[in-house]
C-alpha cells in the first residue's frame, strides 16, 4: 500500500482482497454504501480519521495494515463536487394527485415529528425518472401547509439538467425568509448556511429541494433542529447524508395507475374501456409520467380509443416515442440521466437490457461485460445512485420496462452488433454453464463442481445450488431456449441432463416440461438413439405429474423405448417402462403398469442400476397394492428400505434420503390399505418429516394428505386439520390434484 495511490484505489483493493460487497463493507463499519462508492471512485473527499477507522474495522485489517490506510488518507487530497441549486417559490399540488396513500403517511409522520419539537426533520424522496417523485413531494407540502405558518417554499435545484451553485439556493431561501440585502452581504458562504439553519431552527418552515444532484448541493441547506420540515427529491439516494428518513418510490400499483388514467380521462370513457385501460397502464409500467403523457395523448385525440393507444404502445421499438405529448417525454427523461453516466455505466446499462429475467445480480452484468462480479456491482451501484437501476432487495437489481426499452434503445444506436452478439454469447454461456454445474450437485456421482471450475457465483453447496436454479430459472430457461433457436443442440441435450434429479426434487415449478422437451428435440436433431432415448424419457416423466397428459407420456415412453431397444441399453428401456407405470395408473391400467413395473425391476438389475432398480420396486410394490395385494407391497417397500440401510449402499446422500423417505411413505400406504392406520400414521410421519429435511416439498404435500386421510381414520380430526392445512401453504409447489383433495377433505370436516 503506497500513500502516493488515490485512497479510493487503496480501499477498492483492501475490499476486493477481502472479497466483501460494497453492502457487506457498509454493514460491517457503519459507513453508508453510497459514502463507500463515492469514495472508491473518487467522487468525495477523502474521510475523517473516524471514518478511515471504522472502514478498517469492518475490513479487519492488522495493526499496521490499518496505520497504512490511515497514511494514504491523510497525505490525499481531497477533492470537491460542484454544487447547484435554483429558486424558491410556494408549492402548488396537481389536482388529480392519485394514490400513494402509504408513501403520504410516511411524509406525514416527519411533520409531526418536527411539530412535536423532536428536531428538524429531513424526507429523502428518491426514485427513477418518472416515478412521480415531484409530484408526492408538492402533494404533501400542500396538505401540510397549515401547519406551517412561518412559510413554505419549493426550491428546484435543477439537479439533473443545467445546475447552478448551491450558494444562489441559499440565497434565494434566506430572501424568501426575510433577511435583507444588507445582512446578506455581511456573511460569507458558510455564515449564510448557519444563518439559514438558525432561521430554520427558531422557526416552523416546510421546505422542498426539488431535483437535488447529489449531498453536497443540498447539505448546507438542512436544518440542524427545530420544527422546521425539509423534503428533498432525488434521482439518487443521497446515502451519504445523515439522520434522515428515506422513501424509495417506484412505479404505482396496477389499481392507482388504473385509477390515474380514469381520472385524467373522466371516468365514463375510462370505464367504457375498462380493460383497454388497464392494458394502458400495465405497457406504461405503471410509470407515472408515462401514464400522464398516454393520458393527455388520449385527451388531446378524443376520437381516438383508448384501443387505438394500447396498438400503438404495444410495438415495442415505436413505445418510448409514443410516449410523448407536448414537452412530455419520457424518452427525454431518461435521456437526462444517462448523459451523466461514465462510458462504463452507460454500456452496462445498455447491455442490462439484454437479462431475459425480471431482476438479476451483479455476476449478471459481469458475464455481459466480461469483467468479475466486483468490478460490475461497482457500475451497477453508479446506475443505482443515477437513478436508472432499482436495488430491489439484497444481493438484486431491477430494470424497469420503460428503462429496459429506453436501454435497448441505446444498445441498437450506440453498440457495434459483434459487441452485443458476444455479450448475448457470454451471457447465454454463463447461464448454461452454471445451472449444468449447479444441476450437478442432485445427480449420483457429482456433487460438488470440480475444483477446476470457476464460476461467478458460490456454488459451495447443495443449497446454493437450489437457491440458483430456482432464484434464476426465468434467465436460464430463456437462454436455453435461446440455445435451441440457435442450433446448439448438444448444448441443449447436457444442460437438461444435468437438470434430471433436480427436476425430480422440484417438480411442480412449472418449466421442466419446455426444458425437456426442448432437450428430446435436440436429440432428435443429433439423431442419436441412446440421447433420444434418455430425453424422451426424461420427457415422458414430467408429462404426466406436470400436466396431468397421461395418454401422452405413455406414448413418449413407449418412443423411448424404442430407442434404447435401438442403442441397446437396458438401464434406458427400464427408465422407458418405469415412466408408463404412473400414467397407466392414473388411467386405471393397472395391469400394463404392473407387467411393466416387473419387467422394468429386471431390466435394471440386469444393467446394475440401483437408483432404476429402487425406483422399479417402488413402482412394482404401488402396482401391488393398487391390485389388492397389500402385503406384497409390503414386502417390496421393505425390501428398499434395508437395501439403503445396508453399509456400503453405493446409493447414498440426498438420492438415498429421497428414496428412504418416498419408501417409508409407500410402507403407510400399504398399511392403510390393510386397515393399519396407527402403523400406516407412523410411517407418514416420518416421511413428512424427512422430506421437510431433505427439501422435496411436493412430496411432503403429498405424504401430509395421506397422514391426514389417516387420522382422520383414527378420529383425530383436530390434528388431522392441521397436517391438511401446512400442506395447502405449500401452494404452487405441489401437485394441484393433490391440492384440490386436501381442500375437499377440509371442507368435509366438521367447522372448527
Amino acid at each position: 500500500m503506497s500513500g502516493e495511490r488515490p485512497f479510493g484505489v487503496v480501499l477498492r483493493g483492501l475490499r476486493q482482497q477481502c472479497r466483501l460487497t460494497m453492502e457487506e463493507l457498509a454493514e460491517a463499519s457503519g459507513v453508508s454504501v453510497r459514502a463507500i462508492g463515492d469514495m472508491e471512485r473518487g467522487r468525495s473527499r477523502v474521510p475523517q480519521r473516524r471514518t478511515v477507522v471504522a472502514l478498517a474495522e469492518g475490513l479487519g485489517l492488522a495493526d499496521a495494515e490499518r496505520e497504512e490506510l490511515l497514511t494514504v488518507a491523510r497525505v490525499a487530497r481531497p477533492t470537491r463536487a460542484v454544487a447547484v441549486a435554483g429558486t424558491a417559490v410556494p408549492p402548488r399540488s396537481v389536482g388529480d394527485f392519485t394514490g400513494r396513500g402509504r408513501e403520504l403517511a410516511l411524509l406525514r409522520e416527519g411533520a409531526d415529528r418536527s411539530g412535536a419539537g423532536a428536531g428538524g426533520a429531513v424526507s429523502v424522496v428518491s426514485g427513477p425518472p418518472g416515478c412521480g417523485k415531484t409530484t408526492l413531494a408538492l402533494k404533501a407540502a400542500a396538505d401540510l401547509a397549515d401547519l406551517f405558518p412561518d412559510g413554505c417554499f419549493v426550491v428546484d435545484l435543477h439537479g439533473v439538467a443545467g445546475p447552478v451553485d448551491t450558494g444562489e439556493a441559499l440565497l434565494k431561501l434566506l430572501k424568501a425568509l426575510g433577511v435583507s440585502e444588507r445582512r446578506l452581504a455581511q456573511e460569507d458562504a458558510q455564515g449564510q448556511a448557519g444563518l439559514l439553519r438558525a432561521l430554520l431552527g427558531e422557526r416552523r418552515c416546510l421546505v422542498v429541494l426539488d431535483n437535488a444532484r447529489d449531498e453536497g448541493q443540498v447539505r448546507p441547506l438542512l436544518p440542524a433542529g427545530g420544527r422546521s420540515l425539509v423534503f428533498v427529491t432525488s434521482r439518487r439516494p443521497l446515502s451519504g447524508l445523515e439522520d434522515v428518513d428515506r422513501l424509495a418510490l417506484s412505479e404505482m400499483t396496477q389499481a392507482e395507475a388504473v385509477e390515474l388514467l380514469r381520472r385524467i380521462l373522466g371516468e365514463e370513457r375510462a370505464d367504457a374501456e375498462a380493460d383497454a385501460v388497464a392494458r394502458v397502464a400495465e405497457l406504461c409500467g405503471r410509470l407515472p409520467l408515462a401514464l400522464r403523457v398516454a393520458g393527455n395523448w388520449l385527451t388531446v385525440r378524443s376520437g381516438w380509443s383508448v384501443e387505438h393507444l394500447v396498438r400503438r404502445l404495444a410495438d415495442e421499438e415505436r413505445r418510448l416515442g409514443a410516449l410523448a405529448a407536448g414537452d412530455l417525454r419520457v424518452e427525454a427523461a431518461f435521456e437526462l440521466s444517462y448523459r451523466q453516466l461514465t462510458a462504463q455505466a452507460a454500456r452496462m446499462l445498455r447491455l442490462l437490457s439484454l437479462v431475459p429475467g425480471p431482476d438479476m445480480t451483479a455476476a449478471y452484468g459481469a458475464a455481459l461485460t466480461a469483467t468479475d462480479v466486483f468490478d460490475a456491482e461497482d457500475v451497477m451501484e453508479e446506475l443505482v445512485e443515477a437513478g436508472l437501476l432499482q436495488a430491489a432487495f439484497t444481493g438484486r437489481y431491477q430494470l424497469h420496462d420503460l428503462l429496459r426499452l429506453f436501454a435497448r434503445t441505446r444498445l441498437s444506436r450506440e453498440q457495434e452488433p459483434g459487441e452485443r452478439e458476444a455479450a448475448e454469447d457470454r451471457l447465454r454461456t454463463w447461464l448454461l454453464d452454471t445451472a449444468t454445474v449447479a444441476g450437478r450437485w442432485y445427480e449420483p456421482g457429482y456433487g460438488a463442481p470440480p475444483s477446476t471450475w470457476q464460476g461467478l457465483v458460490p456454488l459451495e453447496s447443495a443449497e446454493e445450488a437450489r437457491v440458483w436454479l430456482e432464484n434464476e430459472a426465468p434467465a436460464w430457461l430463456a437462454a436455453l431456449r435461446g440455445a435451441a433457436a440457435r442450433g446448439e443442440h448438444t448444448r441443449v441435450v447436457e444442460t437438461a441432463d444435468a437438470m434430471d434429479w433436480f427436476a425430480s426434487r422440484s417438480l411442480y415449478l412449472g418449466h421442466w416440461l419446455e426444458v425437456f422437451r426442448l432437450s428430446s428435440e435436440a436429440a432428435a436433431a443429433l439423431d442419436d438413439p441412446y440421447l433420444r432415448a434418455v430425453h424422451l424419457n426424461y420427457y415422458a416423466q414430467v408429462l404426466g405429474p406436470c400436466e396431468h397428459r397421461y395418454r401422452e407420456g405413455i406414448e413418449r415412453a413407449d418412443e423411448a423405448l424404442k430407442y434404447a431397444r435401438r442403442a441397446e441399453d437396458a438401464a434406458q428401456q427400464g427408465w422407458a417402462l418405469l415412466n408408463a407405470i404412473y400414467p397407466h395408473r392414473q388411467l386405471g391400467e393397472i395391469r400394463k403398469g404392473f407387467d411393466k413395473a416387473r419387467a422394468a425391476v429386471e431390466l435394471f438389475e440386469a444393467a446394475g442400476d440401483h437408483e432404476g432398480w429402487i425406483d422399479a420396486v417402488g413402482a412394482y410394490g404401488a402396482t401391488l397394492r393398487d391390485l389388492g395385494r397389500a402385503e406384497e407391497a409390503l414386502t417390496q417397500h421393505q425390501r428398499i428400505v434395508t437395501f439403503l440401510s445396508t453399509p456400503g449402499c453405493p446409493v447414498s446422500g440426498w438420492t438415498a434420503d429421497t428414496y428412504s423417505a418416498a419408501a417409508t411413505d409407500a410402507l403407510g400406504s400399504d398399511c392403510a390399505a390393510l386397515g393399519r392406520w396407527r402403523e400406516a400414521v407412523g410411517h407418514y410421519r416420518h416421511a413428512v418429516a424427512e422430506f421437510q429435511r431433505i427439501g422435496v416439498q411436493h412430496r411432503e404435500a403429498e405424504a401430509l394428505l395421506h397422514l391426514g386421510e389417516a387420522l382422520i381414520e383414527l378420529g383425530e380430526t383436530e390434528e388431522a386439520r392441521s397436517c391438511l392445512r401446512k400442506a395447502v401453504a405449500l401452494g404452487e409447489v405441489a401437485d394441484s390434484e393433490d391440492l384440490k383433495n386436501v381442500q375437499s377433505i377440509l371442507d368435509s370436516l366438521p367447522a372448527d
